[in-house]
């Protein structure tokens, strides 16, 4: 029972919140007083809500953003001002931008050619290849060729593959995940991993601090060190400084040798291969990668590892071929690429959205989340009313009821375009995919909502006519037969019910 009440004191996930409590209550106290003590400093606080609106109305922000602040502070007029300048600011600490920008250039010459792919793909399909130089602009990473890609439709079918590619490691594993949980999944990996240390191979962990904050023990990092397991924890949670640790790696990258690579959904934890259950059948999916495409993920894992822990002057020794010189096969083109909340561009919500600009006959969609921006909403909306089959398919079992609630309030628009709407009757689906007519589509780590669009780091793997595009497709058509189709009866939530709805829109670009 003391074990118990200690962990739930030592809980940093409790104190941060309490800390932030703490924070707000004696802001509001303090304020309070101010205003109370003369009326110059009230009218100082009213003008500076209308700058802080006049300049939130002529800022470069996400719209929904911008009006989420501009209703708080009508509401709270002597408030509204301070509250943003104290919790508005959404932009990563100057210390990350700094370290993961500087890591970013030093690893320029990693980003160069991919050109002659983005020409024998422009002989196929000019707007295809528009989307490939967009990422190329937008993020650096090009595309590829020679790529073997395979589709997992479960998180277990992934996991037996990914044990026997680590397993056969004989150079170097890097691995980088949201969450870690101790477990079966977890503790058969770690196996691996410890033997391959000892077998001299380079193994490198990255995990995100908040993401495992709860489900690994403190100091976690430090004892994978002390077993030889090159260990770091992004973005450690500091409870006083809370406001500037809301940017996440949400990532979910394994790199083999060089020259294989796993993404997808899944991270390591037992619900994601469904060794326990929590809100019914897990449906995850991922993706594995065997060839050139492989580079550009472990650019992205080296661009986090050197930001903090510099120690590859070179990059040559990672190049795929190194330790594959047998020629890589596949068929179709690859593109995996990074999404970042360093710059002002939301690349992977523009991804999507052209890929629906672009769809033809049919796109399909698989999301945990359904939290959008009128650009996404608009984008749906319009392929579907141009006669595009669009399909969205949804948790029928929600892990966050309130997020949910969420997720349905922005049903009703989008059915009424025409957009088809389904929710996963056996439990719950995490994975993150698109699939359109047979040709376009994109697995990766990005949910749609306002986190993943436009505060996490994530990735994603876009993908045209490989083998992979055919098997998603199945696996879309046969989990939407396992789903509940949703109607606009089921939207009715009543005049009460319809306003806690819209209050939830207002206030979701905020969390």
């Amino acid at each position: 029972m003391k074990k118990k009440y200690k962990k739930l004191i030592t809980n940093r996930i409790l104190l941060t919140g309490i800390l932030l409590v703490v924070q707000a209550v004696w802001l509001v106290i303090f304020l309070r007083r101010l205003i109370s003590y003369s009326a110059w400093v009230n009218a100082g606080f009213t003008v500076l809500s209308i700058l802080i609106t006049l300049f939130l109305i002529g800022k470069e922000e996400n719209s929904a953003y911008k009006i989420a602040w501009i209703i708080l502070i009508l509401c709270l007029p002597l408030f509204g001002g301070l509250l943003y300048l104290s919790f508005g600011n959404k932009n990563p600490s100057q210390n990350m931008k700094r370290r993961l920008t500087n890591s970013h250039r030093a690893m320029a010459k990693g980003f160069r050619g991919g050109f002659e792919a983005v020409e024998a793909l422009k002989r196929l399909d000019e707007r295809a290849a528009g989307i490939s130089i967009y990422l190329k602009n937008a993020s650096d990473y090009g595309l590829h060729q020679n790529t073997d890609v395979r589709y997992y439709p479960l998180g277990e079918l992934w996991f037996q593959d990914l044990l026997d590619d680590l397993e056969n490691a004989r150079y170097y594993i890097f691995m980088e995940y949201f969450i870690i949980e101790e477990g079966y999944m977890w503790n058969r990996i770690l196996g691996i991993l410890e033997r391959k240390v000892s077998e001299g191979v380079d193994v490198r962990l990255i995990y995100d601090d908040m993401g495992c904050v709860s489900l690994l023990p403190k100091g976690y990092d430090k004892w994978m060190e002390r077993k030889g397991i090159r260990c770091m924890a992004f973005n450690r949670i500091v409870p006083f400084f809370a406001m500037v640790m809301n940017h996440r790696d949400h990532r979910k990258i394994t790199v083999i040798d060089g020259h294989t690579a796993y993404t997808g959904g899944i991270n390591l934890a037992d619900e994601y291969i469904n060794v326990k259950k929590r809100f019914g059948h897990w449906k995850d999916s991922g993706v594995r990668l065997e060839g050139e495409g492989v580079w550009n993920f472990t650019l992205m894992f080296l661009e986090m590892w050197n930001a903090y822990r510099k120690e590859d002057g070179s990059l040559e020794q990672f190049r795929p071929r190194l330790h594959h010189p047998e020629p890589f096969s596949g068929r179709g083109f690859v593109q995996p690429f990074g999404d970042t909340p360093l710059d002002n561009e939301t690349v992977a919500e523009n991804v999507y959205i052209e890929i629906l600009n672009q769809a033809r006959d049919y796109c399909y969609i698989f999301t945990p989340y359904l939290i959008v921006d009128d650009e996404m909403k608009l984008a749906l909306s319009l392929a579907a009313k141009r006669g595009v089959d669009v399909k969205i398919v949804t948790p029928g079992i929600p892990d966050k009821p309130l997020v949910f609630r969420l997720t349905r309030s922005n049903y009703a628009p989008l059915l009424k375009a025409g957009v088809k709407i389904y929710e996963y009757a056996p439990g719950f689906i995490h994975a993150k995919s698109y699939v359109c007519d047979d040709e376009f589509a994109l697995v990766g780590t990005i949910n749609m909502d306002y986190r993943s669009l436009y505060l996490h780091f994530e990735c994603g793997t876009f993908m045209y006519r490989t083998d992979a595009v055919a098997d998603l497709k199945i696996d879309a058509i046969r989990t939407i037969g396992k789903s509940r189709p949703i109607s606009l009866k089921d939207c009715r939530t009543g005049l009460f019910g319809g306003l806690f709805d819209s209050v939830l829109r207002i206030l979701a670009p905020l969390f």
